[in-house]
C-alpha cells in the first residue's frame, strides 16, 4: 500500500537517539514480559493497523486461541498512525503489536520502543525474500517484526489504449522516453505517466533500482549517499522528462490524478505490486484493461526493482505479553489461512513466500481479470527486489525532498540541486542528533 511519509521531522528530531547503531550491534533487547499465558489465563491483545477489513481476518485467530484475543483497533496509516504510536510509546501505553513501516522501523527501534522478538521468530529468514527480512532485522540477528507485505516496483499500462496509440511496452527507460515524448507530441494531453514530487517513497524506491544506497552503516558509523550518481541519473532523466512535456508534474493522488487516470489522460503508471487496490477507485471504469510487468530498465535485460512501502507487524517493547504477541504476527503473515484472508479481504501483496506462491497458482486480482500471470510476475518481482538500508531520519528525507523537489517540478528546473540540498538537509539532521555520519564517496 502507498502510504506518505511527510511531515514527521518535528516529531521525530525530540525522539532519536543518537546510538542507533550501538543499539542495534547490542540486539536491543525490551523489559517488557516474554511470558505466554498459561493453562485459563485470558490474554488481550490490541493491535493498530490500517489494512481494510482486518477484523475478518484477525477472527480467524481469535476464534482458534480463546486464551488470547486480539482486539484490531484501525488506525489512519502513514504519518498519523506513526505519530500517535510514537505518542503513545513515550507515554508508556501504546498497543502490544502494531503495524509499521519498514522504513520506519530504525527511528522506532533507536528509541527503544520495539520488541527485540528473535527468540520468538528467529527460524522465519527462509520465509521472506532476503531484501524483506533484512529491512525488519536491520542487518543483525536481532527481529524487530515480521514482513507483513511486499512492495516491489511494477510498470502498469492500459493494453487498450496502447494498442490505440500504437505502443509497446517500454522494457528500458530509453523506450519509456521516446515512447513518452512521441506520444504527447502525437496526443497533447495523454500522457505516459507523471512525475509527483508529493511521493518521495517512489523517488526512492527508483533510486534504488539505478543501484543507490541513501544510507550504509558500517560499525558506529553512517554514510550518506543520497546525492549519488545513480540518484542523479534518476534524477536527470526525470527532470528532462518533465521540462520537455513528456510526462506530467501532477501530484498522484490529487481529484486532477484521479480523474486523468480514468479518462485515459494516464495510460501508464510507475507504481507498486499494491496497485490492485488503489486501480479499483483511481480507474473504476477501466477494470480489465490494466497490465502489471516489471519496471523498465537501465540496462536491457536486468531485471531490478526497488521498493516503495510495504510494512512489517512489529510487537512493542512495552507489551506485557510479548511471546503471545510475538506468536500471534508469526501467525498472521506466515499461516495459509490469514495470508489468503490478508490477501483476499485487505488487498495485501504478502511478503511470505509460500503464500506468493500459493497466489500465482490462483486467480488473478479481480481487477486484473484479463491477466491470468499477475501474482506469478509480482512473486517475481519480490524475489528480485533490491537490497535497502533504511537510515534513522527518513522521516527528514522524505520531508525535505517534497519541498526540495515541489519548486523545481512545478518551474520544470534543475532536480540535481534539490537532490544535493536533500543529502545536505539529512547530513546536518543526523550529525545534530549525534551520529558519526559523512557523505559517501
Amino acid at each position: 500500500m502507498k502510504l506518505s511519509l511527510g511531515g514527521r521531522a518535528a516529531v521525530m528530531r525530540s525522539l532519536l537517539a543518537a546510538a542507533l547503531v550501538a543499539v542495534l550491534a547490542a540486539g536491543c533487547s525490551s523489559s517488557g514480559s516474554t511470558s505466554s499465558p498459561t493453562a485459563g489465563q485470558k490474554v488481550k491483545l490490541s493491535f493498530w493497523s490500517w489494512v481494510p477489513n482486518l477484523d475478518k481476518v484477525v477472527a480467524i485467530w481469535n476464534k482458534a486461541h480463546p486464551d488470547v484475543q486480539v482486539q484490531v483497533q484501525v488506525q489512519a496509516g502513514g504519518d498519523a498512525e506513526l505519530t500517535k504510536l510514537l505518542t503513545a510509546a513515550k507515554a508508556g501505553n501504546p498497543p502490544d503489536v502494531a503495524q509499521v513501516e519498514y522504513q520506519v522501523l530504525p527511528t522506532l527501534v533507536s528509541s527503544n520502543y520495539l520488541a527485540d522478538i528473535a527468540k520468538y521468530a528467529g527460524n522465519l529468514k527462509g520465509d521472506f525474500p532476503a531484501g524483506i527480512w533484512n529491512q525488519v532485522t536491520l542487518g543483525t540477528s536481532a527481529v524487530y517484526g515480521i514482513p507483513e507485505d511486499a512492495a516491489p516496483m511494477a510498470f502498469f499500462y492500459r493494453t487498450d489504449l496502447f494498442t490505440k496509440y500504437h505502443l509497446t511496452v517500454p522494457t528500458t527507460w530509453a523506450q519509456f522516453a521516446a515512447d513518452a515524448k512521441k506520444l504527447h507530441a502525437e496526443a497533447p494531453g495523454v500522457y505516459l505517466g507523471t512525475f509527483s514530487s508529493a511521493d518521495p517513497g517512489e523517488f526512492a524506491g527508483l533510486t534504488q533500482q539505478a543501484g543507490a544506497q541513501w544510507w550504509t552503516a558500517s560499525g558506529s558509523s553512517w554514510k550518506v549517499g543520497i546525492d549519488s550518481a545513480a540518484s542523479r541519473q534518476v534524477a536527470s532523466f526525470w527532470q528532462s522528462l518533465v521540462a520537455s512535456g513528456g510526462v506530467n508534474n501532477q501530484p498522484q493522488w490529487t481529484a486532477a490524478w484521479n480523474k486523468g487516470m480514468n479518462d485515459g489522460h494516464y495510460i501508464a503508471w510507475v507504481s507498486d505490486v499494491w496497485a490492485p487496490g488503489d486501480l479499483v477507485s483511481e480507474s473504476a471504469s477501466n477494470a480489465g484493461k490494466w497490465k502489471m510487468t516489471a519496471l523498465p530498465q537501465w540496462t536491457a535485460g536486468a531485471s531490478a526493482a526497488g521498493n516503495w512501502g510495504g510494512s512489517s507487524t512489529a510487537v512493542m517493547a512495552a507489551s506485557k505479553h510479548q511471546q503471545a504477541a510475538a506468536e500471534f504476527a508469526t501467525w498472521l503473515n506466515t499461516s495459509p489461512a490469514a495470508t489468503a484472508a490478508l490477501a483476499s479481504q485487505g488487498g495485501i501483496y504478502p511478503a511470505d513466500i509460500a503464500a506468493q506462491a500459493t497466489l500465482a497458482a490462483g486467480p488473478p486480482p479481480s481487477y486484473f481479470s484479463n491477466q491470468s500471470d499477475f501474482y506469478s510476475i509480482a512473486k517475481q518481482l519480490a524475489a528480485g527486489t533490491s537490497q535497502v538500508t533504511w537510515g534513522p531520519d527518513v522521516n527528514v528525507a522524505y520531508s525535505e525532498f517534497t519541498t526540495a523537489f515541489g519548486t523545481a517540478t512545478t518551474s520544470k528546473g534543475s532536480f540535481l540541486t534539490p537532490l544535493t540540498q536533500l543529502q545536505s538537509t539529512v547530513l546536518n539532521d543526523m550529525k545534530k542528533s549525534g551520529f558519526t555520519v559523512q557523505a559517501a564517496a
